[in-house]
């Protein structure tokens, strides 16, 4: 795709999302986009993308990092409740509560009994959700290890963009194997009619920002139909 017809159908993708977003807002309908994927596969930048045409007073975006110590005094999803979407707006998560079963899991903050019982309190709530109704939408972003290495070495090389890699994501890399394990067992146990995974090929950044943006197009269209 040249970059002239990608940045046209990016303007009517994020067009179409803009109007979609008032039509969220007039029906009172929230929506939950997560992202999640790799080290480097580009959810900041899709994430930038989703939300550069639409109306500031209607969504906001969580990055989410590790739990501070007050957090730890409670059950691990304490910390999403206060950041659920109001009825008609949009939140949107930069990593989620599936780091209890990805990071949490592999690097050992969560025993197994914790991880493996947290695919049905996970799926409870999001369900519970779903029932109000909330729009839930979950991207995992998927690159290959050889493409993360060449961002990972790109980023190493930019002044701009050093700070983004650090050693932790280079030890992650190290656990590709222990890491893929645990993201096939989440898609396999939280995929779900109510709340489902969509898997985007990211390797090529612009397809996949457009590939997303049309994706929670057509959801929308499709989801709020049964709304009116």
């Amino acid at each position: 795709m040249s970059s002239k017809s990608y940045k046209k159908k990016l303007k009517e993708a994020q067009l179409s999302l803009l109007r979609l977003q008032h039509e969220l807002y007039e029906l009172k309908v929230p929506i939950i986009i997560v992202f999640e994927g790799w080290d480097a596969a580009g959810k900041g930048g899709s994430i930038r993308r989703v939300t550069e045409r639409l109306d500031p007073r209607g969504f906001q975006v969580h990055a989410i990092a590790a739990p501070d110590e007050h957090e730890l005094r409670y059950h691990y999803l304490h910390r999403f409740w206060s950041k659920l979407p109001e009825k008609g707006q949009m939140a949107i998560f930069d990593r989620s509560w599936y780091g209890r079963v990805l990071v949490e899991r592999v690097e050992g903050f969560a025993d197994e009994d914790e991880w493996q019982r947290s695919y049905e309190e996970i799926n409870d709530f999001e369900k519970m959700l779903a029932a109000q109704p909330t729009i839930i939408m979950k991207f995992w972003l998927q690159i290959s290890k050889d493409e993360q290495y060449d961002r990972f070495k790109a980023r190493e090389n930019n002044p701009f963009k050093s700070w983004k890699l650090t050693d932790e994501d280079w030890r992650n890399r190290e656990k590709w194997d222990d890491y893929e394990e645990a993201i096939n067992e989440m898609f396999e146990k939280t995929n779900t009619e109510f709340a489902p995974w969509y898997v985007i090929d990211a390797n090529n950044k612009q397809q996949a920002r457009l590939s997303i943006i049309e994706k929670i197009n057509d959801e929308i269209k499709k989801r709020t139909s049964t709304f009116k």
